[in-house]
């Protein structure tokens, strides 16, 4: 029997798009043995949107994983218990890939070290971003190296700064929101975000307010997705005392909000903006997950988890 947590994640971070992302205490956690047929069992949050049935995600994960390596995968059976929002841009999906992916690494017996399980989750993601917090923790920036290896670096998040999520309640599928985006881009817009970003990196390692919230403008992908989440300039307008800035939370529609320390009562602004737009929504204060994926293998006498 195995066990193995993977964090939520947020990516982007404002100008960082595909490149940057964050993990979040909120897990992904699944139960998996070898057993005669598959089974899947699901509870916790949005139980009710995952398949217990051959087309479950994270089984059809572990099925290609297997494939592209000309292997026969045998059946699990698998328990999900997941704590974090489908469709709302806290990486539920690269979550769930991730799990599949050492699902695959465990029942073929593959013995694959972190790095190449998270090698294996950015070539199926197609972006590191998500899968990149997923696998270390904490915050990270990542790219895919011209030999298609993913590489990242993890960062520790500033004391002084706090992080939040905003959650509303609606849902905005990823395909349609990369759906929004243009083909093309100014070079002045490419060279705003290039500035932007090497600007919050600095600030994110050496803990410098004063690089905010111009650190976390974009113009790559957040001006054309305003259109589908309901109040998201006014978000990323807002400035407050404590507030350090705003940014969509991956695809959306969730919202990042980043502050000093002792300013958590920003967050709820965020939240009378949907209100303002007919939309509830929920803050969560969940802390940033200093450690990523975790997996355990149990026996009748013992335990070991591995990161």
């Amino acid at each position: 029997m195995w066990t193995v947590r993977v964090p939520a994640s947020s990516a982007n971070l404002g100008p960082g798009f595909d490149a940057l992302g964050l993990a979040f205490g909120v897990y992904l956690t699944c139960r998996f043995a070898p057993a005669p047929r598959l089974s899947i069992a699901v509870q916790g949050r949005d139980a009710a949107a995952i398949s217990t049935g051959e087309d479950n995600f994270i089984w059809q994960t572990a099925l290609r994983v297997a494939a592209d390596l000309g292997r026969e995968l045998p059946p699990v059976a698998l328990t999900i218990d997941n704590d974090i929002p489908l469709g709302k841009g806290l990486g539920s999906s690269a979550a769930a890939l991730t799990a599949g992916v050492v699902i695959a690494d465990r029942m073929l017996g593959l013995g694959w070290p972190i790095t190449r399980i998270l090698d294996e989750a950015a070539r199926l993601e197609g972006h590191p971003d998500n899968v990149a917090a997923c696998v270390l923790g904490s915050i990270v920036a990542s790219a895919i190296d011209g030999h298609g290896i993913a590489r990242a670096v993890r960062l520790e998040m500033p004391p002084r700064f706090g992080v939040a999520v905003v959650v509303p309640d609606f849902v905005l599928p990823t395909k349609e929101a990369r759906a929004a985006l243009p083909e093309q881009y100014a070079k002045a817009d490419c060279i705003f975000n290039v500035q932007r970003s090497a600007l919050l990196i600095a600030a994110l390692a050496t803990g410098n307010v004063s690089a905010f919230p111009a650190a976390l403008e974009d113009r790559l992908h957040q001006p054309y997705r305003a259109k589908l989440v309901p109040g998201l300039d006014e978000m990323l307008k807002l400035r407050a005392p404590g507030l350090l800035g705003c940014a969509l939370s991956g695809a959306g529609p969730s919202i990042l909000v980043f502050f000093e320390r002792g300013s958590e009562e920003v967050c709820d602004l965020i939240r009378q903006i949907f209100a303002l737009h007919g939309h509830a929504a929920e803050i969560c204060f969940a802390p940033v997950a200093q450690d990523g994926l975790s997996i355990m293998e149990s026996h009748a006498s013992e335990s070991h988890a591995t990161k």
